[in-house]
């Protein structure tokens, strides 16, 4: 019998580069709300690795990428709980801070246990602003398929951004946007994709990305690709349990599948895909399991 196998050697896995922030996130959840000066009991609690970039990355490497994180954490408490949790999912990463020791952000994050949406308390990255990386450091990692940028760290978002655009083959440049950020003036230009909430809203005169991807929540994902073909993508409707880093999750899977070398729409396709099974489950890492093997 013939080593099928063995003729047909499987691909290399696609590289994708995630520059931005990182938090620690404590999480609990509660089917009431605390009012002023109370106290209540939560439900649950976990405490995993945050940040739009970091988690992204993680959706990344359980759908068989080589994930690398380039973000700042430092040898402090707080940056090596994240790492830990990072480097358990398959992440690699490249810490900006050098080996120093530096406060990173902890995100207090409440989930309502009946309905799965999530509020949020962090300082981001203004704990760590300044922080940069050079090309040295950058050239010694592995080459990327896309890049992701999700403009929490400005300086090192544009010291990313540039390396990459001077790479030969380009990576895709994929932006997160969320919220407008000063610093996507300088980044919106140059990307090729934009993941964009509905509430993102640049300023009148600002550049526009070749690419545009716009989520509404449960309403369908709207989009707009470099050649001018635009569309909109159903969402299916599931049973929410948590919202919580659901964009991420979208983020992550539509750089995967952009570096895979998926066009536009389906890419877009199996973004949807990967988040509608994260909001079914409740908790930060245990849906990924059945993103991995659906």
């Amino acid at each position: 019998m013939r080593d099928t196998a063995a003729e047909s050697p499987q691909k290399p896995p696609v590289t994708c580069w995630f520059a931005g922030l990182t938090t620690l996130d404590v999480i609990h959840r509660s089917a009431v709300r605390p009012g002023p000066d109370e106290k209540i009991t939560a439900v649950r609690q976990d405490v995993s690795a945050g940040g739009p970039a970091a988690n992204a990355a993680v959706i990344a490497a359980t759908l068989g990428a080589r994930a690398l994180l380039i973000s700042a954490m430092g040898t402090g408490p707080v940056g090596s709980a994240a790492r830990g949790d990072l480097e358990h999912h398959g992440v690699e990463i490249h810490d900006t801070a050098g080996g120093r020791e530096i406060p990173i952000a902890v995100s207090a994050v409440l989930v309502d246990d009946v309905t799965g949406d999530r509020s949020v308390v962090s300082p981001d990255a203004t704990l760590t602003n300044g922080l940069d990386v050079t090309c040295a450091e950058l050239d010694a990692l592995p080459r990327p398929d896309v890049v992701l940028l999700d403009g929490h760290h400005p300086d090192l978002a544009r010291s990313v951004l540039a390396y990459a655009l001077a790479l030969e083959p380009r990576p895709l440049i994929v932006l997160d946007a969320g919220r407008w950020r000063p610093v996507f003036a300088d980044l919106l230009g140059a990307a090729d994709v934009a993941a964009r909430s509905a509430d993102f809203r640049p300023p009148d005169g600002a550049a526009t990305s070749r690419a545009v991807v716009t989520t509404h929540g449960s309403a369908p994902v709207t989009w707009c690709d470099k050649d001018g073909r635009d569309g909109s993508t159903y969402v299916p409707s599931v049973s929410v349990r948590d919202t919580l880093g659901a964009g991420d999750a979208f983020h992550g899977a539509l750089c995967v599948a952009l570096a895979q070398g998926a066009g536009l729409e389906s890419a877009v396709q199996e973004a949807i895909r990967v988040a509608s099974i994260r909001v079914q489950h409740v908790g930060p890492r245990s849906w990924l399991e059945y993103a991995a093997c659906a």
